[in-house]
């Protein structure tokens, strides 16, 4: 069964930064588009971040400029590392293989 178990998640002043780490198993990580996701209580799960098994990458309009994803293949591992973070990025943070497989997340919460 795979896994996805991320970590890296906290609690932090607005301005702040934090790296959250998704680590995956049971999987051939290489070869999936690795994505963020985030869900914030009464709202829609959006898209943060995504990085395709080229490098390419994508992000969400509220986090471009701050966010920035990457993937180490030999870890199979994906990175998100959020700078500059606001109170309006407090969410629960997924990891997704693929759209495939999901994490069960990690909590960031940012104070104002």
């Amino acid at each position: 069964q795979v896994q996805l178990v991320e970590s890296g998640g906290g609690l932090v002043q607005a301005g702040g930064s934090l790296r959250l780490s998704c680590a995956a198993s049971r999987i051939i990580f290489s070869i999936y588009t690795m994505g963020w996701y985030r869900q914030a209580p009464g709202k829609q799960r959006e898209l943060v971040a995504d990085i395709t098994t080229g490098g390419r990458t994508n992000y969400g309009d509220s986090v471009k400029d701050r966010f920035t994803i990457s993937r180490d293949n030999a870890k199979n591992t994906v990175y998100l590392q959020m700078d500059s973070l606001k109170p309006e990025d407090t969410a629960v943070y997924l990891c997704t293989a693929g759209y495939l497989h999901w994490g069960r997340g990690t909590q960031v919460t940012v104070s104002s």
